[in-house]
């Protein structure tokens, strides 16, 4: 069964920002982190514990899948119909995204 993908607003924003600076930087591959997102996104719409699991203080069941080649990673609930992807946040920065106000 392929589960629905909502994509949270802040989700949204830092997606189109990563791609912006990625089609302003990569000219040899302008399109390589919204092709690498869209792979990820269809594999956890069909097998949605691809990812590994997030600890997090206060929301349990916070999953995250790494974009290797972007270094890029997608942080998403796991429902029974839907997955709602919570961040897009850079693997090299250090720390996760403030997921502090998910509720």
């Amino acid at each position: 069964m392929t589960r629905q993908i909502i994509v949270a607003p802040r989700a949204e924003a830092q997606i189109a920002a990563i791609d912006a600076w990625w089609r302003g930087h990569r000219e040899d591959s302008p399109g390589l982190f919204a092709h690498e997102l869209a792979e990820a996104f269809s594999t956890i719409s069909v097998v949605p514990h691809a990812g590994s699991h997030y600890p997090h203080p206060t929301v349990k069941g916070i999953r995250r899948i790494h974009l290797h080649v972007t270094r890029h990673h997608v942080y998403y609930l796991a429902g029974t119909e839907a997955l709602v992807v919570l961040a897009v946040w850079g693997s090299v920065k250090g720390a996760g995204p403030n997921l502090n106000d998910i509720e």
